[in-house]
């Protein structure tokens, strides 16, 4: 059964897709908030790392506390938006994703990892509500035959944030105190010098928690703009019916695949630049090296938003997922230099990756474009879940170089997928 969210009263202010160029404006801030802070972990856990003196693969706990939240929150997402509608539960998500900022807070006052993991699991649940919300909003509002070029442009704010924030994040989190080293404190000293350090990262989240609640009040001045059609047959959990379709399965594991290793990789970027064999230079800067890869990732998206109008997704996805593997491996064989750009270069080959999937599996959703989303939205656990094996790998092996091979493999798979589904989809019916 279809059904309208919005009452009869609401209609005569709300707006179909195509004329609604204002939400399209809400939509483009939300990809440009939640891209941004995502991307602030890159420039945590090298802090944290030195902070409470942890290994590769416990570092990356940062990224599974964050990640988590989507294999949790994404289908109660989901049917949040069949119930209240897109524009509300956009504004929920930015209220929990103001809660999890204000949890740095005691997370600081303790200088405890483990309420670091805690306040990240929280403001990841709220950006995993957004997400689901924004990636099928941009599809609506529009002609459903550039939804691939318009989900990329969508996407291209999504990068210009995570492009921006670690600039920001690697002055003001990064950027005090360099001339200590955890390593070298103990007792008392040792628990001071983790207070104040961790003070310059609660100061950067309680300035975006302020941004928040402005944006979420005014998100929610907008609830009654959109006319929506939702499906409403079923339970929660008759999303994952969609799975039967190959199509889609497929695409919903490269999306675990993708994040995993984009997520992989912008992780271990700092520590990966500091190596001797590599750049050999201190944490702040490798930090403010880590928009390159963001910023390869913005450029890929305006440019590929045009490519996409004109060349087929699927074969376009191939093709950058055959550039990406080419450029980890020379980076992984070779130093100095070459092998630290390299690395860089590979945000540039992930720029349309995820729109391109995330698009190609919800080809013929119709009314079930919500809950193909948060189905879609479930595997960007795969954040949680590679680079954590990613930083295991480096630490079996000694080698950041050989734990490369990892995020390789998540791109052959990728590369696979694009030549799978080169050609349309046939279009469902709501079951």
């Amino acid at each position: 059964m279809h059904v309208d969210t919005r009452s009869t009263a609401a209609s005569g202010d709300a707006a179909h897709g195509y004329d609604a160029p204002d939400l399209r404006v809400f939509v483009f801030a939300l990809f440009f908030i939640f891209g941004g802070i995502t991307s602030l972990n890159d420039v945590i856990i090298p802090k944290l790392k030195e902070l409470f003196t942890l290994n590769h693969a416990t570092a990356m706990l940062v990224q599974t506390a964050f990640f988590l939240a989507y294999a949790l929150f994404s289908i109660p997402a989901a049917a949040i938006v069949r119930r209240f509608g897109y524009m509300r539960t956009a504004s929920i998500g930015l209220v929990m994703m103001t809660a999890g900022c204000l949890l740095f807070i005691p997370a600081s006052s303790h200088a405890a990892f483990g309420m670091f993991l805690a306040a990240l699991f929280v403001l990841g649940a709220g950006i995993t509500i957004v997400q689901v919300v924004a990636n099928p909003l941009i599809s609506l509002l529009g002609k459903p035959q550039t939804a691939h070029s318009r989900l990329t442009f969508a996407q291209a704010f999504n990068s210009l944030g995570t492009t921006l924030f670690p600039l920001a994040g690697s002055a003001l989190i990064l950027g005090g105190l360099a001339h200590v080293s955890a390593a070298s404190l103990t007792g008392a000293a040792l628990d001071a010098y983790r207070a104040e350090s961790s003070r310059a990262i609660v100061h950067t989240y309680i300035g975006l928690a302020i941004a928040l609640v402005v944006i979420a009040a005014v998100v929610w001045t907008r609830r009654n703009r959109l006319r929506e059609e939702q499906d409403e047959g079923g339970g929660m959990f008759h999303a994952f019916s969609l799975l039967s379709r190959p199509r889609f399965a497929f695409g919903v594991a490269c999306i675990f695949l993708y994040v995993g290793a984009e997520v992989s990789i912008g992780s271990m970027i700092v520590n990966y630049l500091m190596q001797g064999d590599v750049w050999g230079v201190p944490d702040k800067v490798a930090g403010n090296h880590v928009p390159f890869y963001w910023g390869g990732a913005l450029l890929g998206r305006f440019v590929g938003a045009c490519v996409l109008t004109r060349v087929s997704p699927g074969k376009v996805l191939a093709g950058v997922a055959t550039g990406a593997i080419t450029l980890i491996l020379i980076s992984a064989n070779t130093a100095g230099l070459m092998s630290g750009w390299t690395l860089l270069a590979i945000g540039l080959m992930n720029s349309i990756m995820f729109p391109t999937i995330f698009s190609l599996a919800s080809e013929g959703l119709g009314a079930r474009a919500a809950e193909g989303s948060g189905v879609i939205a479930t595997a960007i656990v795969g954040g949680a879940i590679v680079p954590p094996l990613t930083g295991h790998l480096a630490d079996v092996t000694g080698s950041l170089h050989f734990a490369l091979l990892l995020p390789a493999l998540c791109y052959g798979a990728i590369l696979a997928y694009g030549i799978y589904a080169r050609r349309p989809a046939q279009g469902i019916a709501a079951d």
